[in-house]
């Protein structure tokens, strides 16, 4: 996903999607959250970028 890097950024204007994020509050085990990490940093993206991505790839609701 494109970083978005180039498009002038205004505050609670949201950037790739059609809505503004909202924080949530998940919890992961120190291994789990150092593998998202990893991941995240693969593909040049935060680990918020990398779950919002994985769960918007699923069709039903």
């Amino acid at each position: 996903m494109a970083t978005g890097k180039g498009k002038k950024r205004v505050r609670n204007s949201p950037v790739f999607y059609d809505e503004l994020k909202k924080e949530h509050r998940l919890m992961f085990t120190p291994t789990g959250w150092k593998k998202l990490q990893k991941v995240a940093d693969r593909q040049n993206t935060s680990v918020s970028e990398l779950i919002e991505t994985w769960i918007r790839s699923y069709d039903a609701e």
